[in-house]
């Protein structure tokens, strides 16, 4: 016996649509170099702590205010690209290993290159960032780094 379709659109899933709709955003957002001006964001310049072997990413307080005090799975997008992680906001408030690590890793990060995490999603169980890279020879020469250099490196504050 064959079954009504009774959805709109020629017999579409919505969910499907749904999912199409939202792979079609995030390609826009991939195109899209610059900040949207609506969403939350964070800015860090990379240093050894940030990178092998320590692996560490702590979202400064400014955005930790805003999400999740649990532990929720946390998406890194960048080039088209996700990388899963999870955002851990009941301990140290950190965005943890393998995600990070591998993040780092596939788009080859070094001391001094910056990273602007804007926040997408935030459901409060889900987290999405779209990440833009700036390595440090595309920095203003304020803010450029040598690897050797062991001084602290200044916040980029974007207006």
């Amino acid at each position: 016996m064959l079954k009504k379709n009774n959805t709109r659109g020629g017999g579409s899933d919505p969910p499907k649509q749904e999912a199409k709709k939202k792979e079609v955003e995030e390609e826009e957002e991939d195109d899209n170099m610059f900040l949207t001006g609506k969403n939350p964001f964070f800015d860090v310049v990379l240093t050894n702590s940030n990178l092998k072997p320590y692996y560490n990413m702590f979202p400064p307080a400014s955005i930790t205010s805003i999400l999740p005090l649990a532990t929720v799975p946390t998406v890194l997008r960048y080039g088209g690209k996700n990388w899963d992680s999870s955002y851990m906001g009941n301990a140290r408030k950190n965005i943890r290993r393998p995600g990070w690590k591998e993040f780092v890793d596939d788009n080859h990060l070094k001391v001094g290159d910056a990273c602007i995490f804007e926040l997408m999603e935030n459901t409060g169980t889900r987290l999405r960032f779209r990440v833009i890279i700036m390595r440090n020879k595309e920095l203003p020469p304020k803010w450029q780094t040598r690897s050797n250099d062991k001084s602290v490196i200044e916040v980029i504050e974007i207006d």
